[in-house]
């Protein structure tokens, strides 16, 4: 169902009456460009919202972002500014059948010379087809739109209709934009909570602003039960211990399948390759504290073993493996110690990306020397006929020279003296390099990846 949040009101017109009985955050929330705090990079002077103007054109845009930065509100100001007919709609509730029917009063609208805003929250929960559906009608300009989403939208929004918008990311609010949104809404005599409400300790303020985790509306939250308690005990003051007890437990901000869980993730990995234990140990305690499934870790701490510490140390992938099956076998808590000793030991070994390198290399001459013949020599001859076409004719039995190695080359004659795996002198890669140089050189290869002739 759809809804006119400022009706058909020229941008100029009074606000709605104020609900005092409507959350502190709700009250709080900003009526122009002006007062939004945080969002400076998006809402100053000549910045990308910074200059619009009362009357002017509105550009489709999707707004991303964490939760409590600012979305909404920047949607809904954005669109008064245009003076344009807004209609919202949330992809949780709506589909198609909203998305015609917003249309349809879209180009009646049209007809009378005013266009039509539609904002869509949380625009990341439109499957394709309903993404597909708004397409043409943002493309013609029946409709402008306004999105939404916590979501990275490179991954979540159709490739065409994100072409057709600009992408406005709203940040985290940092700790002196949250210290004075507290303050405004403690004063603010018309919607915040008013002269009469309690100061707030120095100490109080620090941890909610921590509390908040970059988020307005949690910031606003907490404020308003904080004073709500300070009120019932009869004080004046919300106190450390008053905060505390309206805040409970602190709630991380994190999303399973969202942009905060590809941004931890990574800061573990490159923890681990930066060879930086307590960094790894860290993350790796912000995810588990956040909930995500301990076997995803483990099943990370294993690509990690193969792709940055890789041969350099092989013991480290046995490891993984066994931390992988500990985490399975105990469960939580107490498989949690097996993800930081493996964490901190593949923080700490010597590391090397050479086998993924090879393993890349591999793939790419595959994909471009295309199917390459296997050498006679290395063909299996189980019949006369395979045998008399010369199959396995040249091979040697490496086990009967010395050494157990013959000095046979693999590879395709059209890849004669292509080195794929180059070693590194770090860790027990060393030996493994020395080891591969003394049987190119037996094998007639030089260390450039060039065949000798004899």
């Amino acid at each position: 169902m759809t809804f006119d949040l400022f009706g058909d009101a020229d941008p100029g017109a009074p606000e709605p009456a104020l609900d005092r009985d409507a959350p502190l955050a709700e009250r709080m929330r900003p009526r122009t460009l002006a007062e939004v705090v945080g969002q400076e990079h998006l809402t100053g002077e000549g910045k990308l919202l910074g200059g619009l103007r009362a009357g002017a054109p509105v550009p489709s845009l999707v707004f991303w972002g964490p939760p409590g930065t600012g979305k909404t509100t920047l949607a809904r100001l954005v669109a008064r500014a245009g003076g344009a007919r807004f209609v919202g709609l949330s992809a949780v509730t709506a589909g198609v059948k909203e998305i015609r029917e917003t249309v349809a009063g879209a180009r009646e609208a049209r007809k009378a010379g005013r266009g039509t805003v539609l904002f869509l929250d949380e625009i990341h929960r439109f499957n394709k087809a309903q993404q597909d559906a708004l397409l043409p009608h943002v493309e013609s300009g029946v409709l402008t739109l306004l999105g939404a989403t916590t979501e990275n939208p490179s991954f979540e929004v159709n490739a065409a209709l994100l072409s057709r918008c600009r992408v406005a990311v709203t940040r985290p609010l940092d700790a002196e934009a949250l210290g004075a949104l507290l303050e405004r809404a403690r004063t603010d005599a018309e919607r915040g909570l008013g002269p009469e409400a309690p100061t707030v300790a120095p100490e109080a303020r620090d941890l909610l602003v921590r509390f908040a985790d970059g988020d307005a509306r949690r910031l606003l939250g907490a404020l308003e039960l904080a004073a709500d308690l300070a009120m019932r005990a009869g004080t004046d003051e919300i106190s450390l211990t008053l905060a505390g007890e309206a805040l409970q437990t602190r709630a991380l901000r994190y999303d399973r399948q969202g942009e905060e869980h590809y941004d931890l993730i990574s800061a573990l990995h490159k923890s681990v390759r930066a060879s930086d234990p307590d960094g790894a140990a860290y993350w790796l305690a912000r995810m588990l504290a956040a909930g995500e499934e301990p076997l995803y870790l483990a099943r990370r701490l294993a690509r990690i073993a193969v792709e940055d510490v890789g041969l350099a140390d092989p013991f480290a992938l046995p490891l993984a493996m066994a931390a992988q099956q500990v985490v399975h076998f105990l469960g939580r808590p107490e498989g949690d110690a097996a993800l930081y000793e493996i964490a901190i030991y593949l923080a700490l070994a010597p590391k090397s990306n050479r086998m993924e390198a090879a393993e890349i290399r591999a793939r790419e001459l595959v994909e471009q020397h295309g199917t390459l013949p296997v050498p006679l020599a290395f063909r299996n001859a189980p019949t006369r006929l395979l045998r008399e076409l010369g199959y396995g004719e040249e091979y040697r039995y490496d086990h009967d020279h010395p050494d157990g190695f013959a000095g046979q080359s693999g590879l395709p004659p059209e890849l004669a003296g292509e080195e794929i795996y180059r070693p590194t002198d770090r860790g027990r890669e060393k030996a493994l390099g020395e080891r591969k140089r003394e049987l190119d050189a037996r094998r007639g290869k030089t260390r450039d990846g060039k065949t000798s002739t004899d």
